[in-house]
Parts: structure tokens; sequence; C-alpha cells
């Protein structure tokens, strides 16, 4: 390796190490195995949910441990060493305002398909139909594509369970910014936190969980400094990372917030192998 440190290296996923169309290079992947292989641990940390992340890890992705649904499910290995969940009234009561004001939403369990239930689905179906706005991101536009084709469970009646997050979503940005007003609302009778990825969307988690949260409950039981650690994003939900953290490098393709967030900036952005080129320059020329 060209150069010591960090000890840990934690990287999102859309719009850092998956491009614009949800694909992982194999260049990635093998740039992840040679930093591990140097004894780096190397981490997910991303607003998917555990399926969803699962699905890359079985085609290659290999990884020390996955922060999911921005902080609410974190694993060090296999092992689930923090879990976090929506209060179920909570959850009842986004749905019902969802369904008041028309609103996109997937609920994901701790465990298992996204849901929504059989009554929205015209009201979901309404916001992915063609054309696509020129400023939804095609992978945002294509994810929901791929939901609506048979990626969420249909449910008559909300199972009582357990609840990582609601992701929302609409192809007007003044249509999603109305209904963040409405979530800022009903915090102020059963607190939570609300992060978003683009000017499309919005998800809800518990209240003061985030990323940050979510390395700190690894870094607590890898015995690792924040400040001996490395981050990589591109959108809001990953602020609270990049404040965390030692070292933080921003996409090319990252919103200006994080960028100036940001010790660096990479040469690449997420649809050329940003992620990889970089790792690349730094520990191996």
């Amino acid at each position: 390796m060209r150069q010591t440190g960090p000890k840990a290296i934690f990287l999102d996923m859309d719009g850092t190490i998956l491009d614009n169309y949800n694909q992982i290079s194999e260049k990635t992947k093998q740039i992840i195995a040679q930093l591990r292989g140097e004894g780096i641990l190397v981490f997910i940390a991303t607003g998917r949910s555990k399926g969803e992340v699962s699905s890359f890890l079985s085609e290659g992705l290999e990884v020390d441990g996955v922060i999911s649904s921005n902080g609410m499910t974190t694993y060090l290995s296999d092992e689930k060493i923090e879990e976090h969940s929506l209060p179920f009234e909570l959850t009842k009561q986004i749905i019902e305002k969802a369904r008041e004001h028309q609103v996109y939403y997937e609920l994901f369990p701790s465990a298992g398909m996204r849901l929504a239930l059989k009554e929205d689905f015209n009201i979901l179906a309404e916001e992915v139909k063609d054309p696509k706005p020129e400023r939804v991101g095609i992978n945002e536009w294509l994810e929901r594509k791929e939901v609506m084709e048979g990626e969420i469970d249909w449910k008559e009646v909300l199972p009582e369970q357990r609840y990582s997050k609601f992701y929302c979503f609409s192809k007007q940005e003044e249509h999603i910014y109305q209904w963040k007003q409405v979530l800022e609302e009903l915090k102020q009778s059963t607190p939570f936190t609300t992060s978003s990825s683009s000017d499309h969307n919005v998800e809800v988690m518990v209240a003061n969980v985030n990323k940050a949260t979510g390395i700190l409950a690894i870094l607590h039981h890898v015995k690792i400094d924040a400040s001996d650690i490395l981050v990589m994003g591109d959108s809001h939900n990953d602020i609270s990372m990049f404040q965390l953290a030692g070292q933080s490098v921003a996409m090319q393709n990252a919103v200006p917030e994080i960028k100036s967030l940001a010790d660096e900036v990479t040469d690449f952005n997420c649809d050329e192998e940003g992620v990889y080129h970089y790792l690349n320059a730094r520990f191996f020329q």
C-alpha cells in the first residue's frame, strides 16, 4: 500500500459505489477486497434496507458489516449489533397522512419485503407513470419502477410488527416539500428523524438515529476511534457521518452541502467508478 490508514472505511451505496443504474462494478468490488486484504475494515452505510443490501452481497460484494436504513439496523459481519424500530402507532399515523396527502410511500419491515396497503395502490402507481421528469435521477426512477413491478408486498391490513423506516417519493419537488412540512408537524407529538437523499424523497426513521449512530455502534465493537475512519458519500443522508469521521471524501456527483463538508472530492463520478479510482490511487499507486 502507498500510505497508512485509515483503519476503517464506510461507503455509501446510491450515487457512491452504485452507478446511476444501481450497479456496482467489478473493479469496485475488487478494490474493496484489496483493502480488506491489507487489514482495513470496509463497511456499507446506506439508506437501503438490509434486504436490499443483501442482494448485492450475494453478487460478490464482501464487506465487514452493514449500516442499513440510515442507521436503523447495524450489522458487524453477520451479527446484528443494533436495531431500532418505529412506534407502531406512528407508522399507522404516517400511512393515514400519506393517503390524505396522496403521497407515495414504501414501508420497510425490520425483516422481509417492503410493503404498502392495497388501498393505496393508485396513489403509488400515479407517481411512477412515464415520462420521467428531467430532474428525477434515473436510479431513483428505475428503483420505483422495479418496486411497482413486483418488489413490494401489498397488504390488506398493516401487520403489527417491527418497521425500520418509511421511504416517501414524489416526482414533483413541491409535493415532497409540502409532505416534509406535514411530517414536521407530526414530529411535535411523536419525535422522529427525517432524511433525504434527493430533492424528490424523504425517509422517516427513529428519532436521533442516522448513519453516524450506526458507525459509532460498530466503532465501539471494533475498538476504533472516529478520527481513524474514512467515509465516502454523495447526499444529504451522509452529512452525519461526514461530521463524525476523521476523513471524508465526497463524490464528484455529490450535492454541494456534502462537498463543502468533505476533505476531498473524487476526480470521477459514480458512473465513472469514482470510488474505485479514488481508493486505488490513494492506497495502491
